[in-house]
């Protein structure tokens, strides 16, 4: 079973990148294989195309968005490493998301979000963005702070993060590895 860690920034000095790091550390020598898949890698193209991506087949305008459907398919769950901007969604991620459908369906999603305010907000916005998908969100998260688990741009977990971490593993892979029986 393989998982995907999504880097959900893509601006310069950035902390998810960080972020994401800490978390795939964390999650090295459990049962499911965590990988790290960086957003910005892919350098997405804003979704302005006609064709709707649950009509696609998989097989998109643009080679870019193929590179990112591949990496997306390749995983069975996934952790969406989400800053909170202005209140809200992080536009780069939400954009990568819209330019997929079929790569989402029915998988289970966890989130580790950040910002001044934990990032909660963030969370809840995209628990219904989710949902559309069909996708099952795990209840546990992890929420740091970039007002006290962040020094100069790098974090510092407080001592019950990695134990939140570990809970938020635990519900994604049984939640994982439930659905993938379930998708056959």
């Amino acid at each position: 079973m393989k998982i995907g860690i999504i880097i959900g920034s893509v601006r310069d000095g950035r902390i998810g990148a960080g972020v994401a790091q800490w978390v795939h550390e964390q999650a090295q020598g459990r049962e499911a294989t965590y990988e790290l898949i960086d957003l910005k890698e892919f350098d997405l193209p804003v979704l302005t195309t006609h064709q709707i991506p649950s009509t696609a087949g998989k097989d998109y305008w643009d080679e870019r968005v193929n590179r990112w459907s591949a990496a997306v398919d390749a995983c069975q769950g996934y952790v969406f490493v989400t800053p909170e901007y202005n209140h809200g969604l992080p536009g780069g991620l939400k954009n990568a998301f819209d330019l997929l459908f079929p790569e989402w369906w029915s998988k289970a999603v966890a989130f580790v979000s950040y910002g001044a305010a934990s990032g909660f907000r963030v969370v809840e916005q995209w628990r219904p963005v989710v949902a559309n998908a069909n996708m099952f969100d795990i209840k546990a998260q992890v929420a740091l702070s970039t007002m006290i688990d962040f020094t100069d741009g790098v974090l510092h977990p407080a001592e019950r993060h990695p134990t939140e971490l570990a809970a938020m593993f635990d519900s994604l892979e049984k939640a994982t590895a439930a659905l993938t029986r379930m998708r056959g």
